[in-house]
């Protein structure tokens, strides 16, 4: 596959049920750029209803990634996007399929070597609430309230022709006018806060898991974690990580702080 930017979006399916439908989110990919496919878990292996399904996509089967956890999936990805129909304890931000393409495209921009995961769950429930802890942002397609439920392969389609379309158009007025953001743009402007400005890469998610645990330990050492607290803690420090958006040079100064406490204390 070209190297593009579409190409560093990586889709990651759940505990997937029906093999039929891992071929129908291989299909969607594949028409819409997407090239990436983890699969976590499947309860049933890739078989023939696969490829029948994925019809000319089965290129993005023959490549897929069969892995054992999400912990495995996620951790060489910056951004942690994940689908979720429904709020949940301790939220993370909540986006739109359009919102969700302005800030994966703005991401890529200015991080060259990072790649986004784009995690969708099982047919009958989802993520659960400990999954959609470890995502940055949660993406939720706009449908019908009374029953707001798109089997897993529809909503793969629903959200990469989202993201088709709008690189599209950034790639088409980039062509059209030199300048990154146009007046035509200005539409797409988001009250979501991200870096403007990237002089080293962004850590991955498995830094960001390993800083969370080195916190909540020495937290826990100082007894500044009462038990009561280590339920959600956690879940917050997950999501305080995903503000901060640290890049490698920060990561490191904090490990080495963290380090160094841990060593005073004893």
């Amino acid at each position: 596959m070209p190297n593009t930017p579409l190409n560093r979006i990586h889709t990651i399916m759940v505990n997937t049920t029906l093999p039929a439908n891992i071929g129908s989110a291989a299909r969607a990919m594949h028409t819409m750029g997407l090239s990436h496919l983890t699969v976590v878990a499947p309860r049933l292996p890739i078989d023939e209803t696969s490829h029948a399904n994925a019809a000319g996509g089965t290129s993005v089967l023959d490549d897929a990634i069969i892995a054992d956890t999400i912990e495995t999936a996620l951790s060489p990805h910056a951004l942690i996007v994940m689908a979720s129909a429904r709020t949940r304890h301790l939220p993370k931000p909540v986006i739109t399929p359009n919102k969700c393409a302005v800030l994966c495209h703005d991401f890529l921009a200015k991080n060259p070597n990072a790649t986004i995961a784009l995690v969708f769950g099982r047919e009958d429930r989802g993520l659960t609430n400990d999954e959609l802890a470890l995502a940055d942002y949660h993406v939720q397609i706009p449908a019908n309230p009374a029953y707001p439920v798109l089997n897993v392969a529809s909503a793969v389609q629903v959200i990469t022709s989202t993201l088709y379309a709008y690189f599209d158009e950034q790639n088409s007025d980039k062509t059209k006018d030199n300048t990154h953001y146009n007046q035509h743009n200005l539409k797409h402007h988001l009250d979501i806060h991200h870096r403007t400005e990237w002089d080293e890469p962004a850590i991955t998610h498995a830094q960001k898991m390993g800083l969370d645990d080195a916190i909540t330990s020495l937290l826990i050492k100082l007894n500044l974690a009462r038990d009561d607290e280590l339920k959600d803690l956690p879940k917050r420090l997950s999501r305080l990580s995903s503000r901060l958006q640290l890049d490698q040079k920060e990561y490191a100064l904090l490990r080495a702080l963290l380090t160094k406490i841990d060593k005073k204390i004893g």
